[in-house]
């Protein structure tokens, strides 16, 4: 389960070769949470709202680069994905 990205002491992972649609995965403490990457919906779990939004924030920022992780690490090649820039 490559770590994408850290930033307010949420983790952002993806596993390798996981189901569509293309999501990612969030933890913060005990919360966990799957995102669509298409439109941000959480598609299972639970995420404290304020953690949730920066999330979001986030991963509006970095659509392209989620997709691109998403298909490296589900099509193309597992070893090819590249870390995010955390949210500031």
């Amino acid at each position: 389960m490559p770590e994408i990205s850290r930033f307010y002491g949420i983790v952002i992972y993806m596993y390798l070769l996981d189901h569509n649609p293309p999501h990612f995965h969030a933890k913060y403490n005990d919360n966990e949470v799957m995102i669509s990457i298409e439109n941000f919906a959480v598609l299972q779990g639970n995420f404290p709202p304020k953690a949730l939004s920066l999330v979001i924030e986030w991963a509006s920022l970095h659509q392209k680069e989620l997709l691109e992780n998403w298909e490296n690490l589900n099509i193309n090649n597992p070893a090819s994905f590249k870390k995010i820039e955390p949210l500031k």
